[in-house]
């Protein structure tokens, strides 16, 4: 996208539309193009990333946290197969679409961009080169050795703790116990009602349409047997 392009892509930003079209920068050239008129403007960027599936109220008072510490909020989101990478193959649990979505819909974002299978992990921090850059305490995998190869390309680095107790892998967690509550709760039912059919059949219940022919066929022979008998006695 050409300058001109860019600037007002940079007053869509501010003005706070709401069009994905003026949230979501997936071109890197056109991402740096930005940052840069932004910081020329005396605008403080801060950058995070992050998965964003399944949102929730922790999410929401991370995103507002981290926008305290600027004026303008950066996402890196992940894409789906980095996501399964570092993840899994169940996750994520949201499609990217859906997670573009509701981010770039949130009065706190203002720009968001994708991370992708492939890139390193330091790729987007170095492009952007934010005045802070936002990290979840909650992220095992960044240490102390990350925060001193990247405060050179940060003007500061800030840890968040979890901003609530609920997390997406808790709520997976719980969809997951709740499902299997429901389906042993059936099972039960299930078993209880069949349990319930046999105490209940008579033991003289009807036979099947075939077995009725041939208990009667035995009966009628019996018979026959019984009055041959008594013929033969007679004499």
């Amino acid at each position: 996208m050409k300058s001109g392009g860019n600037s007002q892509l940079v007053k869509n930003i501010l003005s706070g539309s709401p069009n994905f079209e003026d949230r979501y920068i997936s071109d890197r050239n056109t991402l740096v193009s930005v940052v840069k008129i932004l910081k020329d403007s005396g605008y403080r960027i801060v950058l995070t990333q992050g998965v964003y599936d399944l949102f929730h109220v922790g999410h929401k008072r991370y995103l507002e946290n981290a926008k305290n510490h600027g004026d303008i909020l950066i996402i890196g989101v992940d894409t789906d197969e980095l996501t399964r990478s570092i993840k899994g193959p169940n996750r994520p649990f949201d499609v990217l679409d859906n997670r573009l979505e509701i981010l770039t819909s949130l009065r706190t974002v203002d720009i968001v961009t994708t991370r992708g299978l492939g890139e390193h992990e330091y790729d987007l921090i170095k492009l952007v080169k934010p005045d802070v850059l936002v990290m979840s305490q909650t992220t095992t995998t960044f240490t102390e050795k990350d925060k001193r190869n990247l405060i050179k390309y940060c003007g500061d680095i800030k840890v968040l703790p979890p901003q609530s107790s609920t997390s997406t892998t808790a709520k997976l967690r719980k969809m997951m116990v709740s499902g299997a509550e429901q389906l042993s709760v059936k099972i039960s039912n299930i078993i209880k009602e069949f349990l319930i059919d046999i105490k209940n059949e008579s033991p003289n219940r009807i036979l099947p349409s075939h077995s009725r022919r041939t208990s009667g066929g035995l009966q009628k022979a019996k018979a026959g047997q019984a009055l041959h008998t008594r013929k033969k006695s007679a004499r």
